[in-house]
């Protein structure tokens, strides 16, 4: 049976975005209908735009600013890492992976992942922080982004009845806020899904609301259980084919013999700490650095003045890039990070960016899923560690590869 599907996005960056895409581009294949719409257009005229400039600005330029922001507002509350250890909990309580034929079959009994028990023990981190694992009064704190999600609840409203959508999937924290208010207060009649691109489950992710949160880690959706109670699953992260093809091949012959090529992200806006002086260091450390600069010219032009670096704008062939690469230097936990990971390149976390950027990294870290560095000595150490082959660069490998273990756009297929 087709279904037709609703995914809200954000031009946030462009992370958002791709996730979107890619469910989209699955359900198609599989044969159902997907709509990607832009939450931010559904909020009245001019406010998405100035939220993406402020958000974007604060990032680049006041860090200090949106750290402080994402404490108050956003950030959960610090948990020992240990507590979110994925070897925990069963396989069972993430998703096994789901049969296609099973989970498309409108007339199957629901997968694993739809039937976790609501009364099931709470999460380490609820015991310790108070936090129950339910909607009731004890449950995690919401971010306070009610106005914004009250006012595109009408909007949404519009829109799903022209569409008529079986499912409407969040990718975007504000869009969780909006279909969790409207499913709780009955006004959006079909399931609402939640596919959190973040290894850091932020509170504005959370609302007891939506029906299925799918997470990129198993610690990711242990956090989206104990903050919701709502049914979760770990499918992993979702990236183009493109990405996993790259570790399925020999590797590509490299750009120089005598130095192997270690990528820098910067994400789609440029945001960066000091990346010229980073890639003049590889290069002393006798490496190609390649640095993606995104959208942002001006540090591509600063850092094209390092000899022996490379530099790059906007780029759409990052398979390609990392098929010559060995390893990718990340500041962010982000859509470039987990495109590494099903490539099979190894990350090394170093000056990541404010906010949910070191927060997502303390996460991805805690999972076994980033090597962190402190500092410049400590980066080129890690890259020393994990550009040659090697035990330790094969086990970040396969630690990164076994992240991706169910297909996220056949598990919604289930909800609707």
């Amino acid at each position: 049976m087709t279904r037709r599907c609703l995914i809200l996005s954000a031009s946030m960056g462009a992370g958002h975005d791709a996730v979107a895409r890619e469910i989209a581009r699955r359900l198609r294949t599989h044969g159902h209908e997907a709509h990607v719409h832009d939450v931010l257009t559904l909020l009245p005229a001019g406010t998405g735009a100035a939220l993406r400039v402020f958000y974007r600005t604060a990032v680049r330029r006041l860090p200090a600013l949106y750290t402080a922001i994402y404490r108050v507002f956003l950030a959960s509350p610090p948990h020992d890492p240990q507590a979110l250890d994925p070897r925990e909990f069963g396989p069972q309580e993430f998703g096994p992976r789901a049969l296609d034929s099973e989970a498309l079959d409108p007339g199957a009994q629901p997968h694993p992942v739809a039937r976790l028990d609501p009364q099931a023990p709470p999460h380490p981190d609820a015991l310790r922080y108070g936090v129950h694992a339910g909607s009731g009064p004890a449950a995690a704190p919401r971010a306070d982004t009610s106005p914004l999600a009250a006012l595109a609840e009408g909007p949404l409203r519009t829109l799903a009845s022209g569409l008529r959508p079986d499912v409407v999937v969040s990718t975007f924290h504000l869009a969780a806020q909006i279909t969790g208010r409207m499913r709780e207060r009955g006004t959006l009649g079909v399931p609402s899904a939640v596919y959190v691109t973040d290894f850091a489950v932020h509170r504005g992710w959370l609302h007891p609301g939506n029906d299925l949160y799918l997470c990129v880690s198993p610690g990711a959706a242990a956090a989206a259980r104990a903050g919701t109670g709502r049914r979760t699953a770990a499918p992993g992260p979702v990236v183009p084919p493109a990405f996993h093809a790259v570790a399925d091949v020999p590797p590509a012959e490299p750009a120089d013999p005598r130095r192997p090529t270690v990528l820098l992200s910067a994400g789609a806006w440029g945001v960066g700490s000091d990346l010229p002086r980073t890639a003049r260091a590889l290069v002393r450390h006798g490496l190609r650095p390649v640095v993606l600069c995104g959208r942002d010219e001006g540090l591509r032009r600063r850092t094209a003045q390092v000899p022996g670096a490379v530099a790059l704008g906007w780029t759409r062939d990052l398979p390609a890039l990392m098929a010559s690469a060995r390893l990718l230097v990340d500041n962010a936990a982000g859509q470039t990070a987990v495109q590494a990971l099903a490539a099979g390149l190894p990350v090394v976390a170093y000056r990541p960016i404010p906010g949910h950027g070191a927060d997502g990294v303390r996460h991805m870290a805690a999972e076994g899923l980033t090597t962190t560095a402190a500092d410049l000595p400590s980066l080129l150490a890690a890259v020393s560690r994990l550009v040659p082959d090697g035990p330790a660069r094969g086990t970040a490998v396969a630690r990164g590869r076994a992240l991706f273990r169910d297909d996220a756009a056949v598990l919604l297929t289930t909800l609707a």
